[in-house]
């Protein structure tokens, strides 16, 4: 996987230390409800482990470039992982960094195992940071392919046969507005009115891999006919 070099130094600057603080309060709120042995992140997110270290699976790893402090290096699109070998995924961003998007899921819906849980970590392309991205023709923030809507998300992850879960909006503070130390933390456990959902920053789309459970049915074989009276009965 290619080093995405410029969202890194961009996730060093103010405006990005202040989304990955709130998006480290939001991960850590989800990650309270998952449990198992392995969770997976696929694509590095600011500083290595930050994410992970919430989990509360027996272990934890996270795929990417080791530029970027991953413990695993490879493609998202070609994991070199067993089918139904894990527990949980966490993709922080990872759909919006990759040019294949698709082929990223595809690959995350072999790997989980059955009920296993999938965390999506994306931008709301309707909020002012959308805004912004589109009068800086595409290069907000920098190395980003593009912002998949949380409603698309929701219809690629239901074709694939996921189960919605939660979803969590959060980071209401525009994209203008700089790294403040005295800023009260955002609550990510709060009712958000319809409006602060539309207008959130990001989004955490919560999943479960839905497994079906084929029950075999036995075709209902025709009662013999009973003819032993018949036959005594024509002998009388």
């Amino acid at each position: 996987m290619p080093a995405p070099t410029a969202i890194h130094k961009w996730l060093r600057t103010p405006l990005g230390q202040d989304l990955r603080a709130t998006e480290e309060r939001v991960v850590a709120h989800s990650l309270e409800q998952v449990f198992g042995v392995q969770l997976l992140q696929i694509g590095a997110w600011g500083r290595s482990g930050c994410l992970l270290e919430h989990g509360r699976t027996q272990r934890k790893a996270l795929i990417g470039d080791s530029s970027a402090g991953g413990s695993i290096l490879g493609e998202p699109t070609e994991l070199g992982i067993a089918t139904d070998s894990i527990d949980a995924v966490l993709l922080p961003h990872t759909l919006e960094l990759s040019p294949e998007p698709h082929r990223v899921l595809r690959e995350v819906e072999r790997v989980l195992i059955g009920e296993g849980c999938l965390l999506v970590l994306g931008f709301n392309p309707h909020s002012s940071w959308g805004l912004r991205r589109t009068f800086s023709r595409g290069r907000f923030p920098p190395g980003i392919e593009q912002f998949i809507s949380e409603r698309r998300i929701r219809d690629w992850l239901k074709l694939l046969g996921f189960e919605i879960e939660c979803v969590h909006h959060y980071h209401l503070a525009p994209p203008f507005k700089r790294r403040s130390s005295s800023r009260e933390p955002e609550r990510v456990d709060a009712e958000r009115s319809p409006w602060q959902r539309y207008l959130a920053a990001g989004y955490l789309v919560m999943a479960k891999k839905h497994v079906y459970t084929l029950t075999p049915i036995r075709p209902r074989w025709a009662s013999r006919r009973k003819v032993m009276g018949a036959v005594s009965s024509s002998l009388a």
